[in-house]
């Protein structure tokens, strides 16, 4: 049942200046801003990895080089919430342009550094701007954009994510073998002071001042708890592979210290005025079900990806960066349905169907997967990750824009910033969980394959293989050895079934909320579209927002309509 939405006076939270007039030049121009650094930070993400084994042995840091990983998906964890809020209290134009300039300067500190823990310092500022990146980039198309018409825009996001996942690999193994690694980071440097230079001109959004205090204590319990989880799941990579021993005092305290931060977080965000994480935001079902269905499909999907590149490279005997492009498939389905969905949302105004077709796909697609063995010709192996990339593409921007739909649109950015923090929450957890199975598996798997024959050459048995000792193994132990890796991994998916079984449940209880006509600044009063403008001199924007909610007609849903519930006391 849809409930009541608190109406905030828009005199409260208005801009100081006239409203915005949002003409499609100008919504253009803001997107295009965005894309350019939404690029920035998935290039990144893709980039560093076929970079990684010379970038740890030149610095010396191979026994830890978890951290690399580690340090940057828990800064972007921790940020995403503070991001959000800040975004909802002060405006977004300040702190995306303070994420892009993080992001640009970490990228030049990390190309210079000198050392290991260099390196990982400034990998953990480039995530403190990555984090912002993202979640206000999402916050600010749906500031712009109805979401009747946000569908279009999927488009040009999607392909822009897919040509940077096929740069990303090249680019990084070209100047890992020619100019050097640091390159893979320098590269960023001019793309954003380019993105840093759009944005300036054409980010040009409403700042406004806080009218409650700032919730500093929800935001140092939320950082300290989700910190404390992130290095939990990373400990067997950050601890140079001495494995989750708790009887080690250090395992033990993260434990205790992530157990009661969330015990104290509750209460404390109960008594805020404005709290980071508004706990009446898990009373409105779509919320609530949407972060479940991410959290899902964190723990599943990205822990699953996450080992098929090491597959392939002892399978197959693919280099680092062959196996990379290997996952293209992926994206390509990806890319293809998030596009074709987002023009048939826009059209029929209708999303509930997508991301129930798509967990039914992805579940299916995992399935298959179990059936991964030594003997899979490639060409199968594309068209199995392609199918689960056309599952994927039909939730993941489907359950975002289900959650700002229904939502008050003072709290778009907390939403938003909420629903991909619990996902990358739960990509840590499943990756930890998952690596454990696997790791378990291989490790029975290859002692009884080595013990029935000689160590293989340069080391001393199953923790020293490397794809290329395995492709100079004789026979049968590297039959033996790549079919144990083929029975370690096609059977732990089966592990991740349920979750996704469980998440194609969730999706069949999501309702259809019609989409709103009404973009967040005109709903909030921050701007108006180009059909209200001569109306409005500018000098009160609460008569703009009432405006603009009466103009909320056709096919759009008034903004009583939402399923957001009124804060807790």
């Amino acid at each position: 049942m849809a409930l009541s939405t608190p109406h905030t006076d828009p005199s409260t939270v208005a801009p100081d200046r006239a409203p915005i007039v949002l003409t499609q030049r100008k919504v253009w121009l803001i997107f295009g801003a965005l894309m350019a650094s939404m690029f920035l930070s998935s290039l990144d993400q893709s980039i560093v990895g076929t970079a990684m084994p010379t970038i740890v042995g030149e610095l010396d840091g191979v026994a830890h080089q978890g951290w690399i990983i580690t340090i940057y998906i828990l800064a972007v964890a921790v940020v995403m919430p503070l991001y959000g809020k800040a975004g909802d209290l002060f405006g977004r134009r300040w702190p995306f342009l303070v994420a892009i300039t993080l992001f640009t300067v970490a990228s030049a500190g990390a190309g210079f550094a000198g050392s290991f823990t260099e390196l990982v310092l400034w990998r953990g500022v480039q995530g403190l701007g990555g984090g912002g990146l993202m979640i206000l980039s999402q916050a600010i198309i749906a500031d712009i954009v109805p979401a009747r018409e946000r569908g279009r825009y999927m488009g040009p996001m999607g392909a822009l994510f897919g040509i940077a996942a096929v740069a990303g690999p090249l680019l990084g193994g070209w100047f890992t073998e020619g100019p050097g690694w640091r390159w893979a980071f320098w590269v960023n440097i001019p793309i954003g002071i380019a993105a840093i230079a759009i944005a300036w001109v054409a980010l040009q959004l409403p700042s406004h001042r806080a009218g409650k205090p700032l919730d500093i204590a929800g935001s140092t319990l939320l950082v300290v708890g989700a910190s404390s989880l992130v290095l939990i799941t990373s400990w067997e990579s950050i601890s140079g592979g001495a494995g989750d021993d708790w009887s080690d005092w250090r395992l033990l305290g993260l434990a205790v210290l992530t157990l009661l931060s969330i015990a104290v977080f509750i209460p404390v965000e109960r008594r805020a005025a404005d709290p980071v994480l508004p706990l009446h935001l898990f009373r409105n079902p779509t919320f609530t079900l949407t972060t479940t269905i991410g959290l899902v499909i964190g723990m599943g999907m990205f822990a699953a990806l996450g080992f098929l590149p090491t597959f392939l490279q002892m399978s197959h005997g693919v280099g680092v960066t062959e196996s990379g492009l290997l996952l293209i498939p992926m994206m390509v389905g990806v890319m293809g349905t998030a596009i074709w969905s987002g023009f048939a949302i826009t059209r029929s105004g209708r999303y509930r169907r997508y991301p129930i077709t798509g967990m039914a796909i992805a579940t299916l697609g995992l399935i298959w997967l179990t059936q991964l063995d030594a003997d899979t010709p490639l060409w199968l192996f594309g068209v199995m990750i392609f199918v689960l990339g056309a599952g994927l593409g039909l939730v993941m921007q489907t359950i975002v824009l289900a959650v700002q739909n229904a939502v008050d649109p003072h709290e778009l950015g907390t939403a938003t910033s909420a629903n991909n923090f619990f996902r990358e929450m739960g990509a840590a957890v499943g990756i930890a969980l998952f690596s454990t199975i696997f790791t378990s598996r291989l490790v029975t798997n290859l002692e009884g394959v080595l013990g029935r024959g000689p160590a293989p050459e340069g080391g001393s048995g199953a923790e020293s293989l490397t794809p290329a000792i395995v492709q100079e193994l004789p026979e049968p132990l590297h039959t033996g050895v790549v079919q144990g890796y083929a029975d370690a991994l096609a059977p732990a998916f089966w592990y991740l079934v349920p979750l996704l079984g469980l998440g194609f449940l969730l999706t069949l209880l999501l309702k259809e909320i019609a989409l709103s006509d009404i973009a967040g600044m005109v709903a909030r009063g921050e701007a108006v579209t180009e059909d209200q403008a001569p109306a409005f001199d500018g000098s009160d924007a609460g008569d703009v927002a009432l405006a603009s909610r009466e103009a909320g007609t056709g096919d759009g849903p008034e903004p009583d309509q939402r399923e957001t519930q009124p804060q807790l006391n």
